[in-house]
């Protein structure tokens, strides 16, 4: 039985891994049909969600340096996607705002999210995402308490050997 979990340890993370690593490609294959990359896409899907962010709330909420987040800024200023507008409180901090010229994008950008959300749940029915997305919560929530709480013993659990029919 050692074996058999040693193996499933390194298929899931391979599995995991692998996917996320193809649904970046996959996404940012998608992103240049409207002439963004992945990246520019993630900070207009982080200001549709949250107008008005400052620069350094957007880098740590991709986890990407400051000085990255500016230069895909810049683009989407350029782009007229985006606009910095001056914080009244502090007029050194700049605020983003998404621009009305990226109102019809971010509808296009809604439909390819959904697009790239049916070609990877191609097959599986709607009570198995259900239940995909609920363990992939709870592998998230697993790793996020490990790395919070990194001298902290891991949580035991029992592995069940999966059933069929």
């Amino acid at each position: 039985m050692g074996g058999r979990r040693a193996g499933l340890n390194v298929a899931f993370l391979f599995s995991l891994v692998e996917t996320q690593r193809l649904m970046r490609l996959y996404a940012d294959k998608e992103a240049r049909r409207y002439g963004l990359t992945r990246a520019q896409w993630g900070v207009l899907a982080k200001l549709e969600r949250t107008e008005g962010l400052k620069q350094a709330e957007i880098a740590d909420l991709m986890e990407i340096q400051p000085i990255t987040l500016t230069r895909l800024i810049d683009k989407l200023c350029d782009l007229d996607l985006i606009e910095r507008r001056s914080d009244d409180s502090d007029r050194r901090v700049n605020r983003l705002y998404l621009t009305e010229a990226a109102r019809p994008l971010m509808l296009k950008l809604a439909a390819l999210r959904q697009e790239l959300t049916q070609t990877a749940l191609a097959g599986l029915s709607t009570a198995d995402t259900h239940l995909l997305v609920a363990q992939l919560e709870t592998v998230k929530n697993n790793v996020r308490e490990a790395v919070q709480n990194p001298g902290a013993s891991p949580t035991h659990l029992t592995f069940k050997e999966p059933t069929y029919g």
